[in-house]
């Protein structure tokens, strides 16, 4: 009897144990508190920012108290890394800072929410047309224009003194000439820009200001033509002729700013936020600086930047997260933002609210002003000059490799640009091998 009684007691044992494993095997999971918030993620705006995003997001979460905002801020150059590795195991953030050119990467896999259903054609409406393009692919918007930049050409008054010129190049044609003259009277370089493949896109962009169509609507390449050769020929004489410096081929964009602000180059192509670091760093030269338009080619196109924010399509809090981000491109946050920046904003109202604000100052009293008056001028001509087309850091590498190889006399220009060409298209043929995102 009394076995029976422990083997009984046992068996009920087992049984409650099971019975409780059931219920805890059913009971919701409780979120952490990280599942409760929603999730910001930006490039290297700390610690400068910090008071500012501190700011909106109170405001924001003062108005919707139901959304609590944890902001996370990434260093730039672990950004792509990171969002593909978040994307891909299905854990994205709610909102993510991106410009739309590694944006567009993903879109073609439908990566991110398509934002039509969510956004109605009057917000929409209250962003500049051309850059909210920019983040659209095939017809599907996937990024919330955020902040702006355009190339400007800081020129060094002193060097330029010495050829007897008081205005920089406005086009190609004329900075091929200037190099010419000024190297050949001072020993220096006009300019530094890189042909880093992972470096900056303004090599690639100028080819666009030259006349080149980079690629066709098959998105295959449409750059082996005149056009292309007489654009790759330009910069291989730059750099035969000796009017670039040598390390154009091993250095990126920082070492332009660092030969400018040493004294080293007459030009700079930059954006007016980097004159901060300038002004820091070298106020000799800054005060002997001055701000002049980006330098085109034969279209007369100019370069804009754009920032955007995005909501990945599995996002956890996607209504909160158009929401969110919609606040923080309003005009009144962009404004705010734009002049703590040095950037542009990219609403029609902001735009015009910033003009309005530049007219009334009689005279740009720092090279900053300068700056800022040259970039908001020129917004007009300016347009997103690289397509938002999948694996258009691919197509960089392949012209900059393409164009280095013959800049070392390794080919032809013709071989250059048919090889550049041929190796795109080889690419556009398999792509889809490469990589994928499962689609629901």
């Amino acid at each position: 009897m009394h076995r029976f009684v422990k083997r009984r007691s046992f068996v009920l044992l087992c049984l409650l144990g099971l019975v409780l494993s059931w219920l805890v095997s059913c009971t919701p999971e409780i979120p952490t508190e990280s599942d409760q918030k929603l999730e910001f993620w930006t490039m290297q705006l700390q610690p400068k920012f910090t008071p500012y995003f501190k700011d909106i997001i109170t405001f924001f979460e003062e108005k919707n108290p139901e959304v609590s905002v944890r902001w996370i801020d990434i260093p730039w150059e672990a950004m792509e890394s990171k969002i593909l590795t978040t994307v891909s195991a299905k854990n994205p953030p709610d909102v993510v800072n991106l410009n739309p050119n590694f944006a567009s990467q993903l879109a073609s896999r439908n990566a991110w929410l398509n934002l039509k259903p969510y956004i109605p054609s009057e917000i929409q409406q209250q962003y500049l047309p051309k850059i909210w393009q920019a983040s659209t692919l095939d017809g599907i918007s996937f990024g919330i224009p955020w902040y702006l930049t355009t190339r400007i050409t800081l020129y060094n008054e002193k060097l330029l003194s010495q050829i007897n010129s008081t205005t920089p190049p406005k086009n190609f044609t004329e900075l091929a000439e200037f190099a010419t003259i000024f190297h050949n009277k001072t020993g220096k370089y006009a300019m530094f820009i890189s042909f880093v493949p992972g470096d900056s896109g303004e090599v690639l962009e100028s080819l666009v200001q030259m006349g080149v169509q980079l690629v066709d609507k098959q998105k295959k390449a449409a750059f082996n033509t005149p056009e292309g050769i007489a654009a790759f020929n330009y910069w291989v004489d730059m750099y035969q002729n000796d009017l670039l410096p040598p390390e154009v081929l091993t250095q990126g964009h920082r070492h332009a700013i660092d030969l400018y602000q040493s004294g080293q180059t007459a030009l700079l192509s930059s954006g007016a936020e980097s004159i901060i670091s300038i002004e820091n760093n070298a106020p000799t030269i800054a005060k002997i600086s001055t701000a002049a338009p980006q330098i085109t080619g034969k279209t007369g196109k100019k370069n804009v930047a754009v920032m955007n924010l995005i909501i990945p399509r599995d996002a956890k809090k996607t209504d909160d997260g158009v929401k969110f981000a919609l606040f923080v491109t309003n005009t009144e946050n962009q404004l705010k933002f734009a002049k703590q920046a040095n950037v542009l904003p990219s609403t029609v109202e902001g735009i015009k609210l910033y003009i309005e604000e530049l007219k009334q100052q009689s005279e740009p009293a720092t090279l900053v002003a300068q700056a800022r008056q040259v970039s908001v001028t020129q917004l007009k001509d300016a347009e997103v000059l690289i397509p938002s087309i999948q694996n258009i850091n691919k197509l960089q590498q392949i012209i900059y490799e393409n164009l280095q190889a013959a800049m070392l006399k390794e080919k032809t220009v013709k071989q250059a640009v048919q090889d550049a060409a041929d190796t795109w298209n080889d690419l556009v043929s398999t792509q889809d091998k490469h990589f994928s995102l499962k689609e629901e």
